[in-house]
């Protein structure tokens, strides 16, 4: 790729606006400080540039779940996640290889057209649906890799570690295509698929022991062993889960995590709702990050991430798109925020303070960029000299953001536009859409059309 220079109207880069401003794109897809000579120019008249949004947690094969769990089914008074999980399970064992393909594919092209950039995959459908290995044991891991780089995105593969249904629960035969026989296997798996993925730079591939449900002790400590890897993990998703974790250890989940060395800065806590104050101070001694998914935590009835306590605590928070009930990761920054208002019976919870129009929004945007980004252990999110050019725009003359003024900006997009405002969409300076138009759009929706229709 040829040296490039974007000029949008705005750039926001370096965590601040600039008007005029452009973006200078190496050969090699990085940020350069100033163009060189002979580079390509494109205009992008009446847009305003950002860092690519970072998902950092998904199950992109749940994009097939969308619509078709939306009620109470019969002979049960209410919904809740439980009931879910088992509709979500019988989802999972209909798919095959060429299934977890085309159902990623789909998830990552709304990603990319949503603005998103990178994605951190939680990924957990292993092995075939009675348990049996791949001849490639990597099989479905690949899959989801290629379906990823096929839409563009960067992509993270959080290999989950699964061992049993739950404390003190039989197994269950819907979760068999999850489980390793034992967490040496797993932790052995993890840096095999890294190794097999190691050829391309946009794939990387971390720790994901899935709960403390789901894992028993040793599974963590086993994961602990290796204290400089990303690790991703759900925590105190559910009061269920608080209760059992005290029966079987005697601890809440996150003290459990930090007695067994797991409580550490590449750590994220996915979801951390139900979090006693002790545990928010431990995951902020600990430099750890917590990714939120309010479109999800919502959608299952989960409850609120205490998001103002964990700020003030110091922990980083990052956003996800978790079950893709809805992909539009602006729209879980704003719900962050919205669902504590409900909660805390007041407007602008996260303001930093200072009275800046513009700091209640520039916050929520550090958690879908430079947010994620630490969560995933990747250095992306701001735009600066020597990171990868990932980019989205926005159209400011699009009528959720038209009218506009400079002052708002900012405001504008984090608390209204759709994500039929995003315009361009590039990684490593290489558009991916252009004009709000991916170039696999109607391939990737006739595939996935195709298996809705023969999906139970």
């Amino acid at each position: 790729m040829a040296p490039t220079v974007f000029q949008p109207e705005v750039l926001f880069a370096g965590g601040r606006l600039q008007p005029g401003g452009q973006l200078v794109v190496a050969d090699d897809g990085s940020v350069l400080a100033a163009a060189p000579p002979g580079a390509r120019v494109v205009k992008l008249p009446g847009k305003l540039m950002l860092p690519g949004l970072v998902n950092a947690h998904s199950h992109a094969f749940q994009r097939l779940l969308r619509g078709r769990t939306e009620y109470v089914a019969k002979g049960r008074e209410a919904d809740d996640f439980w009931s879910w999980r088992e509709l979500m399970y019988r989802t999972a064992n209909a798919l095959d290889p060429a299934g977890v393909f085309v159902a990623s594919r789909q998830a990552f092209l709304e990603m990319a057209l949503a603005g998103i950039t990178t994605v951190g995959e939680f990924h957990y459908l292993h092995h075939q649906p009675d348990g049996t290995p791949y001849a490639d044991v990597h099989e479905l891991a690949k899959q989801v890799a290629r379906a990823a780089r096929e839409v563009g995105l960067r992509i993270v593969l959080l290999r989950v570690g699964y061992a049993r249904a739950g404390f003190e629960q039989p197994a269950n035969p819907l979760q068999r295509r999850f489980c390793d026989p034992d967490p040496d296997t797993f932790v052995h798996r993890t840096l095999e698929l890294r190794r097999a993925l190691a050829g391309d730079p946009a794939v990387s591939v971390g720790f994901a022991p899935h709960s403390v449900r789901a894992v028993p002790r040793g599974w963590l400590e086993a994961v602990a062993r290796h204290p400089g890897e990303v690790t991703h993990l759900h925590v105190a998703e559910q009061p269920a889960e608080i209760k059992a974790c005290l029966a079987e250890h005697g601890r809440r989940p996150v003290e459990l995590l930090e007695e067994v060395g797991l409580l550490h800065p590449k750590l994220t806590a996915v979801h951390a709702i139900h979090l006693s104050p002790s545990e928010i101070e431990a995951l902020g001694r600990a430099k750890a990050s917590v990714c939120a998914c309010p479109s999800t935590e919502r959608n299952l009835g989960d409850g609120v991430v205490p998001a103002d306590a964990l700020m003030r605590a110091g922990v980083t928070i990052a956003l996800g798109t978790d079950s893709q009930a809805d992909i539009h990761l602006l729209d879980d920054a704003r719900q962050l925020e919205g669902h504590l208002r409900l909660v805390r019976g007041r407007r602008a919870v996260l303001d930093p303070g200072g009275g800046a129009l513009s700091g209640l929004a520039e916050r929520l945007l550090r958690c879908t960029m430079e947010g994620g980004a630490r969560s995933l252990g990747l250095d992306v999110g701001a735009l600066t000299v020597g990171q990868p050019a990932d980019f989205f725009t926005v159209d400011l003359a699009h009528p959720c953001l038209v009218g506009a003024p400079r002052e708002a900006l900012l405001p504008a997009v984090v608390f209204g536009a759709a994500t039929g405002a995003v315009s361009e969409v590039a990684v490593g300076g290489k558009l991916l859409v252009e004009a709000g138009r991916h170039p696999l759009t109607e391939e990737i929706g006739r595939d996935f059309a195709a298996l809705v229709s023969r999906t139970p």
